[in-house]
């Protein structure tokens, strides 16, 4: 399989996971950005999202005006989110809740609606 497809297949489904989990509860989202100002869970957290961006830096670095780019994307966002909360945790924890509380409806729709393409990208539905 195709590291793009299967990487649209991970990402897509993965999103839509986490925007059911939080539509379905959001108070779990108030609970991981309460868990965010305990330094092992902040670490923790931190070293996941640089392995997860290198990883998938590693296996898809395609800057193709395409679904590939979103995938790009993704791991390029995840790598420098994970990097700034282990080398600056405290501006951007607060950085993050605070695009949480302004912009939380449009994050959650870009979820749903990134999750959707990629899967559609992934599995040709349209």
């Amino acid at each position: 399989m195709d590291n793009s497809i299967f990487l649209a297949k991970f990402w897509g489904w993965y999103l839509l996971i986490f925007f059911f989990i939080l539509s379905l509860n959001p108070k779990r989202i108030k609970q991981i950005f309460n868990d965010l100002n305990d330094e092992k869970f902040l670490i923790i957290s931190s070293f996941l999202a640089i392995i997860i961006g290198l990883i998938n830096i590693q296996f898809h670095n395609i800057w193709d005006l395409s679904y590939k780019l979103i995938i790009t994307s993704i791991g390029w966002i995840s790598l420098i989110i994970g990097l700034a909360l282990f080398i600056f945790p405290k501006p951007t924890v607060s950085l993050l809740e605070l695009a949480n509380i302004k912009f939380v409806q449009v994050i959650y729709t870009l979820l749903f609606f990134t999750g959707l393409f990629l899967l559609n990208a992934a599995y040709n539905i349209v």
